[in-house]
């Protein structure tokens, strides 16, 4: 009997857990077109009231941010978010030219011991089917940050945006120097801990400190990275080009080793995102090809001569 009754709230749990969809949600999407390594990464940001739901949507693709407030229903027996008329970035945009494909969000809610998910796409118009593909994602519910306040607050303070990179006279050096302190950007850090990292190669140095640089491996195809130091991230929204990105990097002393690493935030137009990386310690330069995608990050291991 007292199995019985112990199934029957687990149940009983699992289906009121599916009757909310409020929090923060996470995760990637990719065009539905053969041969296409077009995709994004996406945030949305939903509150509930009832059957009706508002929030922010937000995401990165290619060299453009963009932000927006949404609101839409969700249906608790069938567990259908539904957001009508989106703004996406036309897949095949150029880098000059950003155009807009008018899209709905249709999405299934997914509740599992392990963790919620959204699972679903963007579907174009009727009308503009043939010009718009579906854009498939699934996005993870973020419980660490998931109360109402939060949710609140975020939707509360939103400023819409449109950024895009332009480049300034800065840019067009030879190099970009970044300096290698930690920075914030919880959407690109979730996304980093989510993946594994896969160790590419150790090195030994013989310095305090290295100079570190990022080309594109191979034709430029719109390849844009972060870097982390020791898993805390040091610079995001970096594009891949024939122009170095350059760091000059103090190790860590007082750790048996130090890692940098690749995090990928698209696979440019030829997967997946592939970039030369030289690391030099002042008396030999190392070349490395580092190859990440959106399940894994390509790290390196530096490790001080004694």
């Amino acid at each position: 009997m007292k199995k019985i009754l112990v199934t029957i709230l687990f149940f009983i749990a699992i289906s009121s857990n599916g009757q909310h969809v409020e929090g923060y949600w996470y995760g990637n999407a990719n065009v539905k077109v053969n041969s296409s390594a077009s995709n994004y990464l996406v945030e949305l940001i939903l509150k509930q009231e009832g059957n009706n739901i508002t929030g922010v949507l937000s995401y990165y693709f290619k060299n453009t941010f963009r932000s927006f407030h949404v609101k839409g229903t969700y249906n608790p027996y069938s567990r259908l978010v539904f957001i009508k008329e989106i703004p996406i970035s036309y897949y095949g945009s150029s880098m000059n030219m950003d155009v807009d494909c008018i899209m709905d969000f249709a999405a299934t809610l997914r509740v599992a011991k392990v963790g919620s998910s959204l699972n679903g796409s963007f579907q174009s118009l009727p009308q503009y089917k043939y010009t718009c593909p579906p854009i498939d994602f699934s996005l993870k519910l973020n419980k660490d940050i998931s109360n109402q306040d939060s949710v609140a607050f975020a939707i509360r303070t939103l400023k819409e945006s449109f950024q895009v990179w332009k480049p300034d006279e800065a840019d067009t050096l030879v190099a970009v120097s970044i300096q290698p302190r930690k920075v914030i950007n919880y959407y690109i850090d979730n996304q980093y801990k989510e993946r594994t990292n896969e160790l590419v190669k150790e090195i030994e140095v013989d310095a305090d400190s290295v100079q570190v640089d990022f080309y594109d491996n191979g034709e430029i195809d719109g390849d844009s990275i972060s870097v982390f130091f020791n898993n805390q991230i040091i610079a995001f929204s970096q594009r891949l080009s024939t122009r170095s990105i350059h760091f000059d990097i103090p190790l860590d002393t007082t750790r048996a080793y130090n890692e940098i690493s690749m995090f990928a935030e698209n696979l440019g137009l030829i997967p997946p995102n592939t970039a030369l990386m030289i690391v030099n310690d002042g008396k030999k330069k190392y070349e490395l090809r580092l190859t990440s995608d959106l399940q894994k990050n390509a790290t390196i291991r530096l490790r001080r001569k004694r």
